[in-house]
């Protein structure tokens, strides 16, 4: 697996915590696409018992979900303060496959900087999600990050069980049902938003770990973006530090009424400014 450096286990630390938010529309998307964001599961899916290594092997049913290996969906990113286009943003799902022994979601984000913001701030990003089929939950995140002439790439196990780290990978211990942000944007859209209106998940960004609360704010609005008009369903998603609300930091997901739930919209509140993802294209 590219980017993975040798074994360090990383336990995520409530009072070692560092640098809370990183500039640049790839984490932007990635932190809410959710961004911090995505389908958070019902109670009964965060339930995650240690299991035997027989019990391992025993195939799991996949969880439903309403996207296909192949998709692709593209965004343009607006800052609202400048009211110019910023970057672009492509989501994925690029495979489902064999991670490991367990089948898994392969999902992708790039994003990059255009025009006169990739003058100011040069950015071409990728991040990658390994997504369990069957729970929805996180097993490896990468970042891939190239900014401003700097090359950073960055790789995680996620492991709740208190298992052994695997060899030549770089291990974080989580809490069990953890999410990365574009897995959790995808569990958005797998979410049963009118019979669950308020889910909630542990979120692992690359360098902390917070705690999501999403919940139904309008069971249909009318969201008009360059890829069309949409009757959507607004999420509203907020994010929690030690059990207080980070009230600056705040994203809004619209996800079309359609069997796709594909995420039309997404608006983001962020200490360093607020930005507008518009879907442009599905492919």
């Amino acid at each position: 697996m590219k980017g993975l450096a040798g074994i360090r286990n990383t336990t995520m630390a409530s009072n070692h915590r560092q640098q809370k938010y990183v500039v640049g529309p790839a984490i932007l998307a990635s932190a809410g696409l959710l961004v911090l964001g995505a389908a958070l599961t019902a109670a009964v899916q965060e339930r995650h018992p240690a299991r035997s290594a027989a019990a391992n092997k025993q195939p799991a049913r996949d969880a439903a979900v309403p996207f296909n290996p192949g998709e692709r969906l593209s965004f343009r990113v607006i800052w609202s303060k400048f009211s110019v286009n910023a970057a672009t943003i492509q989501l994925a799902v690029v495979e489902r496959r064999d991670f490991f022994g367990r089948l898994a979601w392969h999902f992708r984000a790039l994003a990059q900087t255009i025009d006169t913001m990739h003058i100011l701030y040069p950015l071409d990003d990728q991040l990658d999600s390994y997504t369990d089929a069957a729970q929805l939950n996180s097993i490896q995140y990468e970042m891939y990050l190239h900014e401003q002439g700097k090359q950073q790439n960055s790789s995680w196990r996620l492991i709740s069980d208190g298992s052994a780290a695997p060899a030549n990978v770089t291990a974080a211990r989580v809490s069990p049902g953890t999410r990365d942000p574009i897995g959790l944007l995808y569990m958005l859209r797998a979410a049963d938003w009118k019979s669950v209106p308020q889910l909630r998940a542990p979120v692992f960004d690359g360098k902390n770990l917070y705690d999501v609360v999403a919940h139904l704010e309008s069971p249909s609005e009318q969201a008009t973006v360059p890829a069309g008009q949409f009757s959507a369903s607004k999420i509203s998603v907020r994010v929690y530090d030690h059990g207080q609300e980070l009230t600056s930091t705040h994203f809004t997901v619209w996800l079309a009424q359609d069997t796709t739930r594909t995420p039309v919209l997404v608006e983001t509140e962020l200490p360093i400014g607020t930005a507008r993802l518009e879907m442009t294209a599905k492919n």
